[in-house]
């Protein structure tokens, strides 16, 4: 049985090579392997920004009790 971290290197490995075959037609040039971890770490730092975003315009259902309206506290307002 293969140790998690020769397991994770596995992934690393085939991570950056996907990488490479991927950018280096796009960018016309050889990538060696440093430019392609760069280029997997960036896309992976972008794609986490946008679920971060994603996830902070999320508004709660219209119909969500968790935090109880001012207005609903049971008191009447008497503004005279």
């Amino acid at each position: 049985m293969k140790s998690p971290d020769i397991a994770n290197d596995n992934h690393k490995d085939d991570l950056i090579w996907r990488t490479r075959e991927v950018w280096q037609p796009r960018l016309g040039r050889a990538l060696i392997r440093e430019d392609a971890r760069q280029i997997a770490e960036n896309m992976a730092g972008f794609f986490s920004v946008l679920a971060e975003w994603s996830r902070a315009e999320v508004r709660p259902p219209a119909n969500d009790t968790a935090t109880p309206d001012a207005s609903m506290n049971g008191e009447a307002r008497h503004d005279r």
